[in-house]
């Protein structure tokens, strides 16, 4: 028989237990995400996960902010994040430290989540776009991959809150 474990029970880290963890080597840049609760969102994924740090491109909204919050739940606390005016810029930098890029979006050349896998060695950054226009063709230029998750509806993309947890959950579910 099932029971539900009180609050309590999950023995939940603290926010400084949490920021001493070692992360897993992925970064998720947010390329002018409009909507503050996909933000909010995409941080309570990224803490779930054990995601290095948010960038927050454009006119991506940052905390502290209302809308932000009720959907984190408090992540935008215990994560760590930056904002960047420019996502090519950041892309950029990420580059020069090492990270590979790969977009999230439905593009000539992508393959599907179901055939791209990444090495628990090597440094990610997971660019995400905007909920109408995607990932912008100057942040593709620098990718080095393009990935796309395979939909079988009447729809052509995911909400992109939702689509970073499928897109996560798949990269670090080994």
């Amino acid at each position: 028989m099932f029971r539900k474990l009180a609050t309590h029970q999950l023995n939940r880290l603290t926010i400084y237990q949490y920021q001493q963890l070692e992360k897993k080597p992925i970064a998720i840049v947010l390329d002018n995400v409009r909507s503050l609760n996909n933000v909010g969102s995409i941080f309570r994924t990224s803490d779930g996960f054990g995601i290095e740090k948010i960038y927050l491109c454009g006119i991506t909204g940052t905390p502290p902010h209302r809308d932000i919050h009720k959907t984190a739940l408090g992540a935008e606390n215990s994560m760590a994040w930056e904002h960047v005016e420019s996502t090519v810029e950041v892309c950029k930098k990420l580059k020069a430290e090492g990270y590979k890029l790969a977009a999230i979006e439905q593009a000539e050349g992508s393959v599907s989540l179901k055939d791209f896998t990444i090495n628990a060695n090597e440094k990610w950054a997971i660019i995400f776009g905007n909920e109408v226009d995607g990932v912008h063709n100057d942040v593709l230029a620098l990718c080095d991959a393009c990935v796309e998750i395979p939909q079988f509806g009447t729809k052509h993309s995911f909400n992109v809150s939702v689509c970073a947890g499928i897109i996560l959950w798949e990269l670090l579910k080994a």
